[in-house]
């Protein structure tokens, strides 16, 4: 099915009309018309190739909200008429360990999983995201979304920028009683704070701003540190029990690792294109704290956040945008000018 779509030609041309070939549904496929899709930093340093083994033609995007158009015969869980999600991925090995455990993210099959765009983690065939009209996507990495009308487009960033801060959160125990530290309120930290908020976390968003304390706080963060301040940053020394950095920059860890109480974490969920500096080993060691990785979430634990966001009236702030803006969208990224997530209308390619 030959779909209308948006790509990059190379790292260097913006993007622009271009047409996708989509499957026919097989038995167990489902195709959907895609209505809403957010705009991730990820498909950014896609669409510009600052991530090793970009393919072009690049079609970005993995915060999918659409409706089901058709089904194959053996799908059992979705119908035409249905209003889906997908994600960052849409397929893995399902036969490796990680799979079984519901941890597809992780999949450790001989080309990991594949990536929603940008083809298997591991080379292989190119794939295609949403910024298109359509989609086909195996049943098995279609969600089920529970929002109102109203709430769909705010429900598209939840398939990325919900579940990564979300699955860390739920890793480390995130709840009444504890105290957790989002770093950086965009995309990502502006959900770390609404889901560690709605989940019972004493919650405290770190920003460098001092001009956004009070719209953080309208958020659900219990406190905001600026960052910059120092005076600000030494109460909370010894303190966290968790700590979900968002930063996609590189920045200097020390200072948020001096925050986290004895066998404290840091969660680095930002991806920089550069590394960050080194962090200093006794800050880790003589408090037996540690810093750590999460990527996205497994799709159990996707559709449970879907869930949880569905009954607590949860959404991502967001703004609305027209598919032939993404390139001021990604120009206003990069000056971090957006609260908190550009979401494509797709109607708009028509």
């Amino acid at each position: 099915m030959q779909t209308k779509a948006f790509a990059a030609q190379s790292a260097t041309t913006p993007l622009g009309p271009f047409s996708v070939d989509r499957r026919e549904p097989g038995p167990k496929d489902v195709a959907m018309e895609i209505l809403y899709c957010g705009v991730c930093h990820s498909d950014l340093h896609t669409a510009r190739g600052e991530w090793h083994g970009v393919q072009f033609p690049s079609v970005p995007g993995h915060e999918i909200i659409g409706k089901v158009t058709k089904v194959g015969k053996e799908v059992t869980r979705f119908k035409p008429g249905q209003i889906v999600g997908v994600g960052c991925m849409i397929d893995s090995c399902r036969t490796c360990s990680q799979c079984k455990e519901g941890l597809e993210q992780f999949c450790d099959g001989p080309v990991g999983f594949t990536g929603t765009y940008n083809g298997p983690v591991g080379g292989g065939p190119n794939t295609f995201g949403g910024y298109s009209a359509g989609i086909t996507v195996d049943e098995h990495f279609v969600l089920t979304i529970n929002h109102t009308e109203k709430d769909l487009a705010g429900a598209a960033p939840l398939l990325c920028a919900g579940i990564t801060t979300w699955s860390p959160l739920r890793h480390w125990g995130a709840g009444p009683g504890k105290k957790v530290g989002i770093v950086g309120i965009g995309g990502l930290g502006h959900m770390g704070v609404k889901l560690s908020h709605a989940l019972g976390a004493h919650t405290v968003a770190f920003t460098t701003s001092p001009n956004k304390v009070a719209e953080i706080k309208a958020l659900g963060a219990d406190e905001v540190v600026v960052s910059k301040d120092e005076a600000q940053m030494k109460p909370h020394a010894n303190s966290f029990d968790l700590i979900i950095n968002t930063v996609a920059a590189p920045h200097n860890l020390d200072a948020y690792t001096s925050l986290l109480r004895r066998d404290g974490v840091m969660v680095l969920v930002g991806a920089p294109s550069s590394p960050h500096p080194s962090p200093a080993i006794f800050n880790l060691v003589f408090k037996r704290r540690a810093i750590a990785g999460s990527l996205i979430g497994g799709i159990p634990e996707t559709q449970e956040m879907l869930d949880f966001c569905a009954k607590h009236g949860i959404t991502s702030d967001i703004e609305m945008i027209k598919m032939q803006d993404i390139e001021t969208a990604y120009a206003r990224m990069l000056k971090n000018d957006v609260k908190y997530r550009f979401v494509i209308d797709m109607a708009s390619l028509k």
